[in-house]
């Protein structure tokens, strides 16, 4: 595993050691990669709930019954029977 050093406060360090003493991890490493985990975790959330504010408003809503699902596969059957027949 490659690693990376990284420079830190005192302060920061006696943080980061008090944390691997009280909370279970082995080593800094450890506890840091926790954080970088964390980290990430919260970015995906993050951009989730964007994508889900841009499709609430991206127009009027539909209801997506078992009617629509018909329509629309409908719909997909016929564009891929149309592809079908240009490619010949």
């Amino acid at each position: 595993m490659p690693t990376l050093n990284i420079s830190l406060p005192d302060a920061m360090r006696v943080w980061i050691d008090a944390q691997v003493a009280a909370g279970g991890y082995s080593t800094a490493s450890e506890y840091l990669r926790e954080l970088v985990r964390t980290d990430q975790r919260r970015k995906v959330q993050e951009r989730i709930e964007a994508l889900l504010v841009e499709g609430i408003e991206s127009g009027e809503p539909i209801e997506m019954d078992d009617a629509f699902w018909r329509r629309r596969r409908a719909q997909l059957r016929g564009q891929s029977a149309k592809a079908s027949r240009k490619r010949r």
